[in-house]
């Protein structure tokens, strides 16, 4: 996972609330309810320290979702409010969170929202009709990050039965009309697909449509196309199948992405390029040498890391701390540390289950590069 997202969390200055609420708005006293929700958690805040600026921000912000709209049907939330009341990260969560979290530290809790966030997986949905396609992009699973609708000329659109002399040429120019306007929704999203990377296009809509977009899609685009019956663009349509399809497939490819890294460390491991263990991690996470790193999403029983000011700065002990010229380390948990290093060095993030870890450690990395202290 590309986690340059949470780079505007350390730009701004701590301690920070890290919250995970259910904002479930499905009831009839769904208000009430989140109000509930909203208030435990603004008072464990309070009861930590924070300010009533920052849980004057977290309260505002979570509330939002009883005015309706698209807010109201999230079911999960989480938010990071830095130390001066300013929302630094506000994302959706998969589902209501298994577990909720209201934190004020020194240092984000960020694994907790990793390990809910709804799947960071860019893909395009189109749902094609004869007359074009509603386009959306998202990276967020069922909440798209831009949405479209590529249309063409819809003279001529309908194969009539007409008779005599002219029925052929209503015939060839409405199917001429069709594959015209199914070529501009194929070029439109062969170019979302590229500048967004998606890693799956989901095509919906009328079967002569999805047809047609099939035929003029690109070699890009059909490497990623999956089809499915049903879906249209008509008003009323259910769209709740699409989304619902997208979603399987967000977490089919985030299954991919988990398993994908671990099969990553081993061959690595290979050849040198990997490293596995708490240690070994945060000395390569100290050389900037981590390209990826493999993050159990329960490290407990790991204890504390220490850090200084800067995101590189962190060691198992107080030793490595003053080889870096810190005194006065801090103790912080060692997923809070870790996570905060990979995002300082620009490193890929996984998060995978604890029991799909190579030998059970709690943590792994792939390399950039190794030096004359990578075990080999």
């Amino acid at each position: 996972m590309d986690v340059s997202f949470l780079e505007p969390v350390f730009a701004a200055p701590g301690p920070y609330a890290t919250v995970c609420v259910d904002v479930t708005h499905t009831t009839e006293n769904a208000d009430a309810e989140v109000e509930l929700r909203v208030r435990a958690a603004c008072e464990q805040l309070g009861g930590q320290g924070a300010p009533e600026e920052v849980v004057e921000a977290v309260r505002s912000r979570l509330l939002q979702v009883n005015e309706g709209g698209q807010l109201a049907t999230l079911r999960g939330r989480a938010l990071i409010v830095a130390g001066d009341g300013r929302i630094v990260l506000d994302e959706v969560l998969a589902d209501a969170p298994r577990e909720p979290l209201a934190d004020w530290s020194p240092n984000p809790s960020l694994l907790p929202v990793l390990r809910q966030l709804a799947g960071r997986v860019p893909h395009v949905v189109v749902v094609a009709d004869r007359v074009g396609a509603d386009v959306s992009v998202a990276t967020l699973a069922g909440h798209p990050t831009d949405e479209d609708e590529v249309d063409g000329d819809t003279f001529h659109m309908r194969k009539v039965k007409v008779g005599g002399w002219a029925h052929n040429t209503y015939m060839h120019t409405a199917e001429n009309q069709w594959e015209e306007n199914a070529g501009r929704v194929a070029a439109e999203v062969d170019t979302l697909v590229k500048q967004y990377k998606a890693q799956f296009v989901l095509l919906a809509g009328d079967v002569r449509a999805k047809q047609l977009f099939t035929d003029k899609a690109t070699k890009e685009v059909s490497d990623v196309l999956v089809s499915m019956d049903g879906g249209g663009r008509a008003a009323g349509a259910d769209r709740e199948p699409i989304e619902q399809r997208a979603v399987e497939l967000v977490a089919e490819n985030e299954a991919h992405e988990q398993s994908g890294a671990v099969e990553r460390v081993q061959a690595a491991s290979a050849h040198g390029l990997a490293v596995t263990g708490t240690a070994l991690v945060v000395e390569a996470l100290r050389k900037a040498q981590v390209e990826e790193l493999v993050l159990a999403d329960d490290i407990t029983g790991e204890g504390d890391l220490l850090v200084g000011p800067e995101p590189l700065q962190l060691g198992v002990g107080a030793d490595e701390l003053r080889t870096l010229g810190v005194d006065g380390a801090e103790s912080v948990p060692a997923d809070r540390a870790l996570l905060r290093a990979a995002i300082g060095s620009s490193a890929r993030v996984v998060v995978v289950p604890r029991t799909a870890m190579p030998g059970d450690t709690p943590v792994a990395a792939v390399l950039r590069y190794t030096d004359d202290s990578t075990p080999s």
